[in-house]
């Protein structure tokens, strides 16, 4: 049983990864020349860069899962079942396209979008809830999870029906665009999922709890860490709504139909913070700071904090790297508070 596990891991979380690799220097390439771009506004004057680079790391994801399907299909008899994981891709197949609808929207000139000028207007506010809501149904018509909910310092929660119809779509349309909140600087969603990720995987391994947690977790680890030498400084790609969208996606999953959603919430923190913060200015904010001669950033509101990137400026002078490095740091510390919670018998 052992070895079967592993297999069935390491082989579809090697080809979500080979997978990324390629699709992304793919999209380097094509998408520039097609025109779907956005601005890098942190090198001193703007530089167009291929967007709707997460569009690799969904196809890896989906592929990995296809990969063991296929391998219970024809080779082993699977833990999993098919049907459900087969859901899982769906949802992330669609809701990676309404990011693609959200990143293709390039203007020849800039236009308003949130607080500032830029030539991707993507979707309207209040069209992106509703469009997320589509990467949900898959789950939905699938009645993932469990009806019986973990909350937190609250306790569990009988859900029942509410569950599938109502908890889950709300979940996806939060998770998703919460992801897409917190950006702007290079490698800054790809580093901090990447650790969300990973902190999925080890507890899963060390709870020893719900295999198909750790099989999605494995595989968004696996497509992200291949992403992300793309996205680091300076990045050749941004990873676009298309990324955010996805993973977003692929998050709800894991904690869904890992039933880790009390682990989920505390590693989650960093987004549900940054969705407050926004929340604050009626979401017309940007995370950018304000370039200094320096190489270092300004916040761009003064001391007024819209985005835990403003917090991060205020507290000290940073550098674009910086700011990446302190976040992913600050996402590092939830994931081990969500341990320490767990063992504590608090989750």
């Amino acid at each position: 049983m052992a070895f079967h596990t592993f297999q069935t891991i390491l082989i579809p979380g090697i080809t979500s990864f080979a997978i990324t690799l390629v699709g992304t220097r793919f999209l380097e390439a094509y998408l520039y020349s097609a025109g779907i771009v956005a601005e890098d506004r942190n090198k001193g004057k703007a530089v167009k860069l291929a967007s709707s680079g997460g569009l690799a790391v969904a196809f890896g994801i989906i592929i990995g899962i296809l990969a063991y399907t296929f391998g219970g299909s024809f080779i082993f008899v699977p833990v999993l079942n098919n049907s459900d994981i087969l859901a899982v891709a769906l949802s992330i197949m669609l809701i990676s396209m309404v990011g693609f609808l959200d990143d293709i929207n390039v203007k020849s000139g800039r236009v308003a979008s949130t607080d500032i000028m830029d030539i991707r207007q993507g979707l309207k506010q209040w069209q992106k809830p509703i469009f997320t809501l589509i990467g949900a149904l898959p789950l939905m018509a699938i009645n993932a999870g469990v009806s019986s909910v973990s909350i937190p310092f609250i306790g569990t929660l009988e859900l029942g029906v509410l569950y599938p119809l109502l908890i889950i779509p709300l979940a996806v349309i939060f998770v998703s665009n919460a992801v897409n909140l917190l950006g702007g600087f290079d490698g800054l969603q790809p580093s901090m999922t990447l650790i969300a990720a990973i902190g999925f995987m080890l507890y899963f391994i060390v709870s020893g709890g719900s295999y198909v947690g750790l099989f999605l977790s494995a595989l968004l680890a696996a497509a992200i860490l291949a992403f992300l030498p793309f996205n680091l400084y300076k990045a050749k790609i941004i990873p676009g709504d298309s990324f955010t969208y996805a993973v977003g996606a692929t998050l709800v999953a894991i904690m869904v139909m890992g039933q880790a959603e009390a682990f989920g919430i505390i590693i989650f923190m960093p987004w549900i913070i940054e969705f407050f913060l926004h929340m604050r200015r009626k979401f017309k904010v940007t995370d950018l700071g304000i370039l200094q001669h320096d190489g270092t950033f300004r916040a761009p509101y003064g001391k007024k904090i819209y985005s835990l990137t403003h917090l991060v400026m205020n507290i000290k002078k940073v550098k674009e790297q910086e700011v990446t490095l302190y976040l992913s740091l600050l996402e590092m510390l939830f994931v081990i508070l969500a341990f320490l919670l767990k063992f504590a018998g608090l989750l």
